[in-house]
């Protein structure tokens, strides 16, 4: 038991640290370890892997603070306030919040996971494509959270990223679409290559163009965020935590989503945050940091109790426990009794340590702003390179990341914002697969339109799109705003 927890100890400390490096993702470092344990006893892997997941998930926040730079794609919404704090000297106090709501949002997480999985993979379980198709509708409708001062822009960039998420093979009938005949395209643009370039490169870029600007002294006397700021954030901790896990535990969705989903949520919900969102606002790292963590403990309820993988991190671990002759599926709780509460004090240990490893170093970390911008900056662009290389070994992966972060320099000199671009790259390809499996599936559109006015699961979700769509007009808009 004791070696288990030095192991769960060992990948949390890993996991932070491969979460902060933009391009290494966890799925990777999950990949990696496979065949690095396959000989070990099943218990041994499983706690590696777990602690890697935990870790890794935090450690996309650190990158996103304190360089603009999401580590991960769950961290991309944590940027939009986190650097703005650092900015202001409080990066320091920004990761000791990201920490503590991490931890937070993963032991709710594990709460859900432990009392309610019948219910939430039973959910799960009766989505249907159209319904999938609906739920992403409402993520693009982000759009509006994340378009910055200018709606026309945002749609304009969530609009191009949709167009490039639809190069490369077609998915259902294996063709190639927009590809020019270059074999490379085939496989489609990576989303992370493209958000490496537009946040790390394009963000390096305009740092060493406008290096005249003052270095920010960061205030790292005390890491520790004071009680009553946490406690009064608890009610907003609970509601992204919540979100996180339901749409962590649908097949497919994960903690990408659900971070973004949880970000627009909070702007919506809190009406007076003492620093609007986008500025600073404590609240906006406390959302997707909440969430993203509580995603973890939901991705593995289809898993244990389905046997589907809530993301792709979960499917490397079914891989992994078919390894140990280990199938996860709706017979697990009798053939395997065990497994359940195994992975979860997993997952319970490895927050345990989230919170210590996650709250040492941050003096270390909060120094990287105050670096030489002629020092961080090129070394910055360095690992920006490695990472997208390492995604699949492809030197074409490196050719992206270098245009689009020429693109992402242009884009934040005139003032064009990141976030639709990437929502519509990361989103467009489920979008497109779901509307079009929802279309064979009813056989016509108006079939499809039919069915969502029929199905209550699917009425509940239009409910909910239509209720964004018109909050979004610039009536709805302009009365938020006033109040």
């Amino acid at each position: 038991m004791l070696i288990n927890i030095l192991y769960v100890a060992a990948g949390v400390l890993a996991g932070i640290y491969v979460g902060a490096v933009p391009g290494l993702s966890v799925t990777m470092a999950a990949s990696l370890l496979i065949s690095m344990t396959y000989s070990w006893e099943v218990d041994a892997a499983l706690a590696v892997m777990m602690g890697v997941w935990v870790g890794g998930v935090y450690g996309g926040s650190r990158a996103a603070i304190l360089l603009n730079i999401p580590g991960a794609p769950a961290a991309v919404a944590t940027t939009f306030d986190g650097y703005p704090l650092a900015q202001k000297g409080e990066a320091g106090k920004a990761i000791a919040v990201s920490t503590v709501v991490s931890v937070f949002g993963g032991m709710l997480g594990l709460l859900v996971m432990v009392t309610a999985a019948p219910f939430i993979s039973g959910i799960a379980l009766v989505f249907s494509p159209r319904d999938y198709l609906l739920l992403l509708l409402m993520g693009l409708m982000l759009v509006g959270s994340l378009g910055g001062s200018s709606m026309a822009k945002g749609v304009m960039m969530a609009l191009a990223g949709l167009m490039l998420g639809v190069v490369g093979t077609d998915a259902i009938t294996g063709l190639g679409r927009f590809t020019l005949g270059i074999s490379d395209m085939r496989t489609g643009l990576s989303y992370i290559s493209v958000m490496i370039g537009v946040f790390g490169i394009g963000e390096a870029l305009y740092q060493l163009l406008h290096r005249d600007r003052p270095i920010i002294r960061q205030n790292v006397t005390k890491i520790t965020p004071p009680g009553r700021v946490l406690l009064g954030m608890l009610p907003l901790g609970i509601q992204s935590a919540l979100i996180g896990v339901v749409v962590g535990a649908l097949p497919g969705a994960g903690g990408d989503l659900a971070a973004l989903l949880a970000y627009d949520t909070a702007k919506r919900t809190v009406k007076k945050p003492k620093v609007p969102f986008g500025e600073g606002a404590y609240e906006g790292v406390v959302a997707p940091e909440s969430a993203n963590n509580a995603a973890v403990g939901g991705a593995l309820i289809p898993m244990l109790t389905l046997g589907i993988p809530g993301d792709s991190v979960t499917a490397i671990m079914i891989g992994a426990l078919q390894i140990h002759n280990i199938r996860v599926g709706p017979m697990i709780m009798t053939s395997q009794p065990d497994l359940f509460p195994r992975l979860a004090v997993m997952l319970l240990v490895a927050n345990g340590f989230l919170l210590v490893f996650g709250l040492t170093g941050i003096r270390i970390f909060s120094r990287l702003v105050e670096m030489p911008r002629e020092i961080l900056m090129p070394l910055i662009m360095v690992i920006s390179v490695i990472g997208s290389y390492s995604i699949s070994g492809n030197v074409s992966d490196i050719l992206w990341t270098v245009i689009f972060g020429i693109i992402g320099y242009l884009m934040k000199y005139y003032d064009y914002p990141v976030g639709p671009l990437i929502l519509g790259l990361i989103l467009g390809p489920s979008l497109e697969l779901h509307l079009r499996r929802a279309l064979m599936s009813a056989g016509s559109l108006g079939g499809m339109l039919g069915e969502m006015v029929t199905s209550p699961l699917s009425l509940v979700l239009l409910a909910l799109f239509a209720l964004i769509l018109v909050s979004q007009t610039g009536m709805c808009r302009r009365k938020a705003a006033a109040r």
